[in-house]
């Protein structure tokens, strides 16, 4: 099992708009039946991200297909939607992959 961690960087004043951006990747990871949360930090050190969004994955090829067609119907809806987010944002966002371990 893996854990993919999207980082964003807003402004203030576009938090909210980002939350929005962000609920519309967590709809799209949920309607495809992987287990996703918007994580919004209470407190963060300087130069922290601002929000997070965390989706866990069976495998790796899953966050190819997520990111090339996560939030539209369509390769196109993706992209515009990846084109209106980044106006927003400060910096690219980072992606972190981690593996999960189970405890035996």
């Amino acid at each position: 099992m893996y854990l993919a961690r999207f980082s964003y960087d807003v402004l203030p004043s576009n938090r909210q708009r980002a939350i929005e951006f962000i609920r519309r990747e967590l709809d799209a990871a949920q309607k495809k039946s992987l287990h996703a949360r918007l994580l919004v930090p209470l407190t963060r050190a300087h130069g922290a991200p601002a929000l997070q969004f965390e989706v866990e994955l069976s495998n790796l090829d899953q966050l190819d297909q997520f990111r090339n067609r996560g939030v539209g119907d369509s390769d196109e809806e993706t992209r515009n939607w990846i084109h209106a987010f980044s106006e927003i944002l400060c910096a690219p966002p980072t992606v972190e992959v981690l593996r999960i371990e189970k405890s035996s």
